[in-house]
């Protein structure tokens, strides 16, 4: 019998996706913070890596609007912006509520249970005081609901806000929303779905969004007033 054929040598491809996934990882997990300078030689260090596909995989996230890069100064994350988070969380619910309908009509008894077991995995989710976690969990949530839709460019563009969100701001600063709230919330509308009442499953959703959105606006103008008091 012939030798197996030995592991294919990664790409140029798979060492930039290899790096752009573990610097996504970074921003998850608040080791790179919004106003940051990057250092790309730092960033291949940790990831035992050349610093060409750290470099390529910059210029990705640049795209993605998570990262700025300045002549003759390198790359930065961006600063947090009140205006960018009220625009994205008016542009998920719009997203989010335009597919619900289709979502309702279309699922079948295979799609609850994958919607249930969305629903536990967010409320089995670790509590711990960063929420990593639950934030995880949560944007699965939100994602699958969508994905049973079916509408591929509504959840392509869906997953960009839903990176802008959790990647670029630190999830204490988010996710600010007493847990018993979102919970309830996400009880509710799963029980909607079931029962194939879209006027209330639209309602609760709506609710929701906007809760999330307020307590975030909040949140970030709380931060801000004690970096103007700390400043004085």
């Amino acid at each position: 019998m012939e030798k197996k054929e030995k592991f294919k040598k990664k790409t140029k491809d798979d060492f930039t996706q290899e790096a752009y996934m573990g610097i996504r990882r970074m921003f998850f997990l608040n080791e790179i913070i919004p106003g940051q300078k990057i250092s790309y030689g730092d960033l291949a260090k940790r990831l035992e890596m050349s610093t060409t596909p750290v470099i390529q995989a910059l210029k990705r996230l640049e795209f993605q609007g998570l990262v700025r890069h300045e002549p003759n100064r390198g790359y930065y994350t961006e600063n947090i912006s009140l205006k960018e988070i009220i625009e994205i969380y008016e542009f998920r619910e719009l997203i989010e509520v335009s597919l619900l309908p289709k979502t309702i009509s279309s699922i079948n008894k295979k799609g609850m249970k994958i919607l249930k077991k969305a629903l536990d995995n967010h409320l089995d989710a670790v509590r711990d005081i960063y929420l990593k976690e639950r934030l995880l969990k949560d944007m699965e949530f939100h994602l699958v609901l969508a994905e049973l839709s079916g509408c591929a460019i509504q959840i392509k563009t869906l997953k960009s806000l839903f990176d802008l969100l959790y990647l670029k701001y630190r999830g204490n600063i988010l996710f600010v929303t007493p847990m018993d709230t979102v919970d309830a919330e996400h009880i509710k509308l799963y029980d909607y779905i079931a029962k194939k009442n879209s006027a209330d499953a639209i309602r609760i959703l709506k609710q929701h969004i906007s809760n999330v959105k307020d307590h975030a606006v909040i949140s970030i103008k709380r931060m801000n007033e004690e970096k103007n008091i700390k400043r004085v």
